[in-house]
């Protein structure tokens, strides 16, 4: 649905954007990433038609956004970091606006009542907007990129401002919305990435430094392959079970967490995944696992890896090395 193919972007002699390639897929939710001034949202900005490109193409649905940029922008609904709202209109002012501004063909009252109980703002479609919360501001934002149904939808910081229960509900939403759309999702909000995103891009410095998804970055990424487990059981015993599993390197006793429970580091070989069968045999002898927790990165510590030079993702092939 989405296709950036070697694009670039000049802003006389400083290269913001740096002959970047990835796609989005049909029903995919892509998490888009950078630290400020990687060249996200000058990217961000021509993949809308808001900027032409200096070099390169994009791609929505197949149609060039700088050669056919009316027919590219019928598939895109976009919400910019700030709403585009008329704080003055009613929610349903504004909505009937957006829908004729699009020159929307699907059945009006319908469409807008099927958007408005989808983003849950049916209850206040006749408050001014700017009476509104911050989160309501937010959905109505969402709903004016839903008029006419894109295909494509371009999301940027969509939760900036709001409560845990309101982010809980917007990334609710944005994953619902997924299963029908191809999702871009700009975020600082790292977590949020990493619970709603199904693959994630991360430019820097103009750059492509990855393009995979989170657990396929933090495997590779990761220095080591350790596991550290709680098991509460005799310790040499459950030392020598889990020193038999195949694929393990190495069992070291951490500390002993009470009585009867003890923390151990397992170093397994690269690529192994042995957690199933360290449940399976302590669950045959009855030795309960209080904790499991892997060694790899969290998406916060994979993106600043990529960002502080230390790692470049291959831009030729949309991998990682």
């Amino acid at each position: 649905m989405i296709e950036v193919k070697n694009l670039s972007k000049r802003y006389g002699n400083k290269l913001a954007v740096d002959n970047i390639s990835f796609s989005a897929g049909e029903s995919e939710i892509l998490g888009f990433l950078g630290p400020n001034g990687a060249g996200k949202s000058t990217t961000m900005n021509i993949l809308t038609g808001y900027l032409s490109s200096s070099g390169g193409q994009a791609l929505i649905n197949g149609v060039d956004i700088l050669e056919e940029p009316v027919t590219a922008k019928k598939d895109i609904g976009y919400l910019p970091e700030l709403p585009p709202l008329y704080l003055d209109m009613t929610v349903n002012e504004y909505l009937n606006f957006v829908y004729g501004l699009k020159k929307c063909k699907l059945p009006k009252k319908s469409h807008l009542g099927e958007i408005c109980s989808l983003v849950k703002i049916t209850d206040v479609q006749n408050r001014v907007i700017r009476n509104l919360s911050k989160g309501y501001r937010q959905r109505v934002g969402l709903a004016q990129a839903l008029v006419g149904n894109p295909k494509v939808l371009i999301l940027d910081e969509p939760t900036v401002g709001l409560d845990p229960k309101q982010i809980i509900e917007i990334r609710t939403l944005i994953k619902k919305l997924g299963k029908n759309h191809t999702v871009i999702l700009s975020s600082h909000i790292l977590s949020e990435v990493q619970a709603v995103c199904d693959r994630v891009v991360v430019i820097d410095k103009g750059k492509l430094v990855a393009n995979d998804t989170a657990d396929n970055l933090s495997r590779s990424l990761s220095a080591d392959h350790k596991l550290t487990v709680q098991i509460e059981g005799p310790s040499k015993e459950v030392q020598a079970l889990l020193s038999a599993i195949p694929d393990m390197v190495e069992v070291h006793v951490n500390r002993n967490v009470d009585k009867t429970v003890t923390e151990y580091e397992l170093n397994a070989k690269e690529g192994a995944d042995i957690r199933r069968e360290v449940f399976k045999r302590m669950a045959a002898r009855n030795y309960p696992i209080l904790l499991m927790r892997s060694s790899e990165l969290t998406l916060e510590e994979i993106f600043l890896k990529l960002t502080t030079g230390d790692f470049y993702g291959n831009t030729d092939n949309g991998g990682t090395k």
